[in-house]
């Protein structure tokens, strides 16, 4: 993994630089940067600091993400397939049309992020905040909610999801056990 401080990689994302694959970042800080388009496959971003960030058609696989703070962030088309999210900020986030596909999403904050149509099918959201989130044609396949908060989120479409009687279905949602 290439390690870069927060100045080398500002410098080359500005010079044109786009792909950072296995670049190590950890607790990068950079509020509001504008990184859409860019390649951080497999990079380190844990505990990174990125609220407000533009990550728009970012390619973010295998990242990690853990503990991140990415409030408000967009992730539009983002693919974020089998990255690690666990325990991250991502309430308010922009996730439409974001592949999240086997993503770990497990303990993360989701609240009033907007999930429509995302994959988020085999995703580990075990004890995840969802509450207000909107999942309208989000793909949930085989994803894991046991003890998943969605409280008041719209969208919920419970075929095939695999979930507990921890999970917190919004109100009116029929669950049937599993």
């Amino acid at each position: 993994m290439t390690s870069l401080n927060r100045e080398e990689f500002i410098q080359a994302y500005l010079a044109g630089e786009r792909n950072f694959c296995g670049a190590n970042l950890p607790k990068l800080d950079y509020f509001e940067a504008l990184l859409a388009d860019v390649n951080l496959t497999a990079a380190n971003l844990a505990q990174a600091y990125l609220p407000y960030a533009q990550l728009q058609r970012a390619i973010l696989i295998e990242a990690n993400f853990t503990e991140a703070e990415l409030g408000d962030t967009q992730l539009y088309q983002a693919n974020l397939t089998g990255a690690n999210l666990a325990g991250a900020n991502l309430s308010r986030a922009n996730l439409r049309a974001a592949n999240l596909q086997g993503a770990n999403l497990q303990g993360a904050d989701l609240t009033r992020a907007d999930l429509r149509g995302a994959n988020l099918a085999g995703a580990d959201l075990r004890d995840a905040i969802l509450s207000r989130a909107n999942l309208d044609a989000a793909v949930l396949d085989q994803a894991q909610l046991q003890g998943t908060n969605l409280f008041q989120s719209t969208g919920l479409e419970s075929k095939g999801i695999i979930y507990d009687f921890r999970t917190k279905f919004p109100d009116g949602h029929h669950q049937h056990c599993s």
